[in-house]
């Protein structure tokens, strides 16, 4: 796998954007609001409720029911998202929940960076610059964050900006490789192979039955990208295109930062080492995950 520039950056951002859904801050507010409690930890991160991760990642959308939602995350299993966040608008609605997340996820980073880190100022004027240019066709994610707005305080401002990078290159993934013919269950199982991982395994963190995975396995072998639990050349080939394509989507980010776009890869870098070393994020990024796949159940309570 080739680190590319739009995905150094991409890399770092991400555990700095993506805290939020690890922050205690922001599981001890969902419960408040009637969900369940973190579940507990994987290592030494908090994970997230199921239940609170779809209906508050979902109301960057607004009070929309579990169908958008599941469209709109589209890896996740919609026989599980959908009951999940008519569960969750039962208990509370999406202004309320978002309002929680943001607040939860500025706690965390200002228990860990502190209020004010060195360089945010340019942070944000970077991530301004980063973010101007994007256009909101086709990206719901990235749409509902720049609907929202910026919180008005510089670190709150850095990490809402770099939620609509992350959730940008995410709106754009999905455009990618659905237009590649791919449906939830194969694309996150041939992106397992990608990663290095074992089939199987971090694909269990979106809900999907051994049925589902079955069937999804069979299709890809008969289209000749899998054969005996790994890549064919052809396999890898074309997932590597799917990575090249979403590449080429995110290229206005990276000409609008020019030259600087290695000083806000250092900068925001640094801070999301610290978020791991506190906790605050999984050590080795997303891949982590897949010792938790019985975290993503049906809401209950």
């Amino acid at each position: 796998m080739t680190v590319t520039p739009p995905r150094a950056l991409a890399l770092a951002l991400e555990p700095f954007a993506g805290q939020v859904y690890f922050a205690p801050e922001c599981h001890r507010g969902y419960h408040a609001l009637g969900f369940n409690p973190s579940p507990g930890k994987a290592g030494e991160v908090e994970m997230p409720d199921g239940t609170a991760y779809f209906c508050s990642r979902g109301s960057l959308l607004g009070q929309v029911p579990g169908e958008v939602i599941a469209a709109a995350f589209a890896v996740f299993n919609p026989a599980v998202v959908i009951p999940a966040v008519t569960h969750g608008w039962g208990l509370t609605d999406a202004k309320a929940v978002c309002r929680v997340r943001t607040d939860g996820a500025v706690a965390q980073l200002h228990r860990v960076l502190g209020a004010d880190p060195d360089g945010v100022d340019r942070v944000v004027a970077l991530l301004r610059r980063a973010t101007d240019p994007l256009p909101l066709a086709g990206k719901p994610l990235f749409a509902g964050l720049v609907a929202l707005g910026l919180p008005g305080e510089p670190l709150a401002d850095a990490w809402r900006l770099a939620d609509q990078l992350r959730e940008y290159r995410g709106d754009v993934h999905i455009n990618v490789w659905s237009t590649a013919g791919f449906d939830g269950t194969e694309i996150g199982l041939i992106t397992e192979l990608y990663w290095g991982m074992p089939l199987r395994s971090y694909i269990r963190t979106r809900a999907w039955s051994d049925d589902d995975l079955a069937a999804a396995e069979d299709r890809l072998a008969a289209r000749g990208l899998i054969r005996d639990g790994a890549f064919t050349d052809a396999g890898r080939a074309v997932r590597e295109a799917i990575e090249v394509a979403t590449d080429n989507a995110c290229a206005p980010i990276v000409d609008a930062l020019g030259d600087d776009l290695g000083e806000l890869i250092d900068l925001i870098g640094g801070w999301s080492r610290r978020l791991q070393a506190a906790g605050g994020y999984p050590a080795s990024g997303p891949h982590d995950l897949a010792a938790a796949a019985d975290h993503w159940q049906r809401p209950t309570g």
